[in-house]
């Protein structure tokens, strides 16, 4: 990957229709755009396939080993856990449920670590629990920018509330909103 860009989006209950909301909004972006959503190993290619057709930049099913490229959305599969190594490659693994799913956001966020170079963002949307709260925090502790879905606009305001309640969220915004402070972030680097 040419740049060092890394988005980590987590997203459940409401997800793929959110999800559209956001990227129909996103003009490509210089950066590498991971999604964990809580979804099944049925539902995993037909919702990348809803991504790629409204999305601007790529979007595919993260591959065990791929190495991440800018201007590429790589979605979880569905019934296993996404960590990356070195900031850079996917590394998919079966295991136990984290926060009662499989992916889970905490597990592909806690996985990353402080970047030398290039920004590092997290976003907590709409979904039911807690998965993403410990997650975003590590990505805040670790000199990242942290944004959640604002309630009004969240389907289920469960996952967006507990990564408020860390505190460690730096901007409380709707999927346009999202999608504007994404490309303000990351139109220096």
């Amino acid at each position: 990957m040419s740049n060092r860009n890394l988005v980590i989006i987590g997203v459940s209950t409401g997800g793929p229709l959110t999800l559209k909301q956001l990227f129909s909004e996103l003009p490509p972006l210089s950066a590498a755009i991971i999604v964990v959503l809580h979804l099944t190993p049925e539902m995993d290619f037909r919702i990348a396939q809803g991504l790629d057709a409204c999305a601007s930049m790529p979007a595919a099913l993260a591959r065990n080993g791929e190495f991440l490229r800018g201007g590429q959305i790589y979605l979880a599969p569905g019934g296993v856990h996404l960590k990356l190594e070195g900031n850079h490659r996917i590394a998919l693994s079966e295991g136990a449920r984290v926060n009662y799913v499989q992916p889970s956001v905490d597990v592909a966020m806690l996985s990353v670590t402080r970047p030398n170079s290039g920004a590092l963002i997290g976003v907590i949307m709409t979904g039911m629990g807690k998965d993403g709260a410990e997650g975003l925090l590590h990505i805040k502790n670790i000199g990242g920018t942290t944004i959640a879905q604002d309630q009004k606009s969240s389907v289920i305001y469960g996952m967006p509330k507990a990564a408020l309640e860390t505190g460690a969220v730096d901007f409380v915004l709707p999927p346009k909103g999202i999608a504007a402070k994404l490309v303000e972030l990351l139109k220096n680097r």
